[in-house]
């Protein structure tokens, strides 16, 4: 599987998401996902499935070494010591002795947002977590972060398919050396019925879901994290590794509407603010 390098640590292109698989539905999903050959699991306390996650790690009999783990607290968690004992709890559902990459899952209104990083620095500085990032931060909020603050950044998540641009802030990220890891990749499932996506995916004896995770992967600097929850559909998923699209192909997708965002909860920030 091929990775990004980034603030020492080395992210897995592809990832298997674990949103709306609550507790112990979790645990089949990751096991056989892990037997596929995924290393990169992506959770969140707020997905409350950390501990299923952790029991299918255990079960899988990967080394912990070969293992990306990534985990976020929630945006009524970022109090310094609201977070930190976030952090405790999530590393011990995980039953985890650190995990690979921590992030703020969303920020909240009021964050104070140089002391939140801070405490997520402390956290790497004492080896509890490999690396640190950001979920759903604007393109200010990122300038800042990165800019003024200096927050040792591994990966920006953001929400990410064909129908939505992130030309301005991957350009960005692009400049910094920081990854940008696409949720939602499938556009909640949308991607899968696409007429453009389809006819393309024709072309490469492939699905149109497989087609937008292989537009995704031809970019540089992008990591992908789709869910499934059927061994079918992530053997499916990491298929798409070896599709190759052409020039044709990317104009085609192009040409898609891009100003789509699905998620869309009522404490996201300003996504028109200006940078």
């Amino acid at each position: 599987m091929e990775a990004i390098t980034t603030q020492g640590v080395a992210i897995p292109r592809l990832g298997f998401g674990t949103f709306r698989m609550p507790g112990a539905d979790a645990q089949p999903a990751v096991e056989s996902a892990l037997a596929l050959g995924y290393r990169h699991i992506d959770t969140a306390a707020m997905y409350e499935n950390e501990a299923a996650v952790g029991a299918a790690l255990a079960a899988s009999g990967v080394a912990r070494d070969k293992l990306f783990v990534t985990t976020k607290v929630w945006h009524d968690q970022l109090v310094p010591d609201a977070l930190h004992r976030a952090f405790d709890a999530s590393l011990r559902k995980l039953g985890l002795d650190h995990v690979d990459l921590y992030m703020i899952h969303w920020p909240a209104r009021d964050l104070d947002m140089a002391a939140t990083l801070e405490a997520l620095i402390a956290l790497r500085e004492r080896g509890l977590t490999r690396a640190i990032g950001v979920c759903n931060f604007n393109l200010p909020m990122l300038r800042r972060a990165v800019e003024e603050i200096r927050a040792p950044l591994a990966s920006v998540q953001l929400e990410y398919h064909p129908f939505l641009s992130q030309a301005s802030t991957l350009a960005y990220l692009r400049g910094k050396g920081i990854p940008l890891t696409a949720y939602a990749p499938l556009a909640q499932g949308r991607a899968a019925s696409d007429p453009t996506l389809a006819v393309l995916g024709r072309k490469h004896s492939c699905s149109a879901a497989q087609m937008a995770i292989a537009w995704l992967l031809d970019q540089p600097g992008v990591a992908v994290i789709p869910k499934a929850a059927r061994p079918e559909s992530q053997r499916a998923n990491l298929d798409a590794l070896a599709v190759r699209l052409n020039h044709q192909d990317h104009a085609a997708i192009a040409a898609l509407p891009k100003d789509q965002r699905f998620v869309r909860p009522p404490f996201a920030p300003d996504w028109d603010a200006a940078a």
